[in-house]
């Protein structure tokens, strides 16, 4: 008798944990930007993301060799947009674009602001050092040029789940930059 009732507490407890992991897994978690070699191989940065979070992409303009900075950020289905655009000076393939933003100063630079416009995942070709491809993200900043020059790489952003995100907290994906000691 006592078997039978230990056995009932274990399944219980079994179906309980089961109907928690199911519906962990279902409970959106926030976003995972991914940034990965387009011929394959492990990923160079993974950045959890919210809803709307800011990661930037600095790098040096290969004409001009003048520092630009391009924020972008991701909505609810893990779509890329562009929000802004910001250099010193227009240079060859730089300026305003007709119906997107509008001009604005930031100090010594000019912006292209409120651009919202979707990119959805998109391939980089990182620059050599001196280009100095580099993403910005809660304070960190990661050269991708001193890490694969002249690789072609993936943008790609997901959705993910409580569960998935309960656990990079745990355990970080390698790739993920450390923000003052925290992933």
């Amino acid at each position: 008798m006592a078997a039978v009732r230990a056995w009932r507490v274990i399944a219980v407890a079994a179906l309980l944990a089961a109907a928690f992991i199911i519906a962990a897994l279902q409970i959106p978690g926030g976003l995972e930007l991914t940034i990965a070699p387009v011929r394959g191989g492990s990923p160079l940065m993974v950045l959890p993301l919210e809803v709307g979070e800011p990661f930037t992409i600095h790098y040096y303009h290969s004409v001009e060799n003048a520092p630009i900075w391009e924020v972008h950020r991701l909505d609810a289905s893990g779509r890329i947009f562009i929000e802004e655009e910001r250099y010193l000076k227009f240079g060859a393939g730089m300026g305003k674009m007709p119906g997107v933003g509008h001009m604005v100063t930031r100090g010594p630079y000019e912006a292209i602001a409120d651009m919202h416009m979707p990119t959805g995942d998109f391939v980089l070709r990182i620059g050599s050092p001196g280009v100095d491809h580099t993403v910005i993200w809660r304070g960190t900043r990661t050269n991708l040029s001193a890490m694969a020059p002249h690789v072609a790489v993936r943008f790609s952003a997901r959705p993910v789940s409580w569960l998935h995100r309960a656990w990079r907290r745990s355990f970080p994906h390698a790739a993920t930059p450390r923000d003052n000691g925290n992933p």
